[in-house]
């Protein structure tokens, strides 16, 4: 697929106290793609993948809260799914308010589509997942898979103090490591470095992305140890429900999803299609932008 004009453009949309800064790319006519990066990204995670869907869809690709130049509320409450999902309904009611649209999410962006999906169904056309995981299953996958709950503990030290402190470290090369230790970072030149530095280093923005690990529910036991007696998975199979033709990109080479993140999801997807992708990991966007792009515009237009 080649790559088209990117026509890149950058906005803001303000609701409930709340800033986000986005860019889009593609023409306005066309149908509207909102497209999630997770942790420790920025609206750039999905830039390779936008570039090459720009000629038939408007693509629009938020920094989330409290990343690079959206707004970072004090507080761990401040990041509950909630309030994450309040914000891209409230900039998806501004670019179409009268039309259902396409979502998108990756990793953590993964969790807000999931979540935004299980609110507003009737919001949505399709739902596009790449190496992101649905509650119930991650939450499964953690209790029953040991080596899911081994790849997960890094949430627990991003969790604590700690991580604060040691990630800016060498010109943040703690972070860099943590993104090459998950996937092949190859894609990672000299200026996206530096961009991605810049995303950093935003007053406040460290903070604000590691409150979305200490703001969720999801429940991390040490190895061995005993799972919680309350977690997601006591919630209602009914709201975690995906009604809507659901797509998920999965490259399976990723180090911190294990395979068991996806197993069952058909219990909870009943128009689930999953493609998996050999050699590709969790950066999946920044690995295989073609036959993400390629993947994403068969499932939606046909």
């Amino acid at each position: 697929m080649a790559v088209a004009e990117t026509g890149l453009r950058y906005g803001e949309n303000t609701a409930n106290g709340i800033t986000l800064h986005y860019a889009a790319m593609g023409r306005p006519d066309a149908p509207l793609i909102i497209m999630l990066h997770g942790f420790p990204e920025y609206w750039a995670g999905w830039r390779p993948v936008m570039e090459r869907l720009a000629d038939r869809f408007l693509l629009v690709a938020p920094d989330q809260r409290g990343y690079n130049r959206s707004s970072k509320p004090e507080g761990v409450g401040n990041y509950r799914a909630k309030h994450l999902v309040a914000d891209i309904a409230a900039l998806a009611d501004a670019l179409s308010p009268d039309r259902p649209f396409v979502l998108a999410g990756h990793d953590w962006g993964a969790s807000v589509a999931y979540a935004y999906a299980f609110a507003h169904p009737q919001r949505l056309t399709h739902l596009v997942i790449a190496n992101g995981v649905h509650p119930a299953c991650f939450q499964r996958a953690i209790f029953e898979d040991p080596e899911q709950r081994q790849a997960s503990q890094y949430m627990n030290w991003l969790r604590s103090p700690k991580a604060e402190e040691k990630l800016p470290e060498e010109n943040y090369g703690r972070m860099m490591r943590m993104l090459a230790g998950f996937s092949d970072t190859q894609w990672m030149d000299e200026d996206e470095a530096a961009a991605y530095r810049d995303a950093w280093s935003e007053p406040g923005a460290l903070t604000g992305m590691l409150n979305w690990y200490r703001a969720s529910p999801v429940a991390v036991p040490e190895p061995g140890g005993p799972a919680p007696e309350k977690s997601v998975l006591d919630l209602p199979a009914e709201a975690m429900t995906v009604h809507m033709p659901h797509l998920v990109l999965w490259g399976e080479e990723d180090i911190a999803l294990r395979p068991s993140c996806i197993e069952g999801l058909d219990r909870y997807a009943p128009q689930l299609t999953v493609r998996r992708v050999a050699g590709t990991g969790h950066w999946i966007l920044h690995e295989k932008p073609d036959e993400v792009a390629a993947a994403i515009a068969g499932f939606v237009e046909n």
